[in-house]
């Protein structure tokens, strides 16, 4: 029941993050839908077996079995992750990454910023986010433009915080 409990309260508090910070960013209705997927069984039960508390529980079942059902099921799903965003290019006949609409990648930033303050906690600061984003970046798979606008509002937020940053992205369309 701990764990059930622990990663239902983590989803909870981490939806709410989501959804204030998109009301903030003009997009209220991407904060209400925001990762309903996380609620269906393929997601939630792993969520509760793999339950961590610190990081992402489809990291755990990613250790377990070399892959995340949960993750792949919630990438499709959820058009706020770049992994969405691939199709095969027509001229070249691979798999390649697509640019997002400005609106998902609002959300995207909203959800990397709340996700950020949910498995930091007190520890959590503005710089996290983009320390978190460059860590990752030279494996990545995502439209160059893409990852340029969300790292651009990833600095700002680092270098203006908060109030500035969702004053500005909410002013783009």
């Amino acid at each position: 029941m701990k764990k059930f409990f622990g990663h239902l309260s983590t989803v909870l508090r981490h939806k709410w993050k989501v959804f204030v910070h998109c009301c903030k960013a003009g997009i209220p209705w991407r904060g209400i839908m925001h990762d309903m997927s996380k609620f269906s069984p393929t997601e939630f039960v792993p969520g509760v077996r793999f339950f961590l508390g610190t990081r992402s529980p489809n990291e755990a079942e990613r250790a377990r079995y070399g892959f995340s059902a949960a993750w792949v099921h919630h990438k499709g799903r959820n058009r706020h992750h770049f992994e969405y965003w691939t199709d095969y290019n027509p001229e070249t006949k691979v798999i390649a990454p697509v640019k997002m609409p400005v609106r998902f990648v609002k959300e995207m930033f909203c959800d990397r910023v709340a996700a950020s303050k949910i498995y930091q906690g007190k520890n959590y600061s503005q710089m996290h986010p983009i320390k978190y984003f460059e860590n990752g970046k030279a494996r990545r798979m995502i439209h160059p433009e893409t990852s340029d606008l969300l790292e651009s509002w990833l600095v700002m937020l680092a270098e203006k915080g908060e109030k500035e940053t969702f004053e500005y992205i909410r002013k783009i369309k």
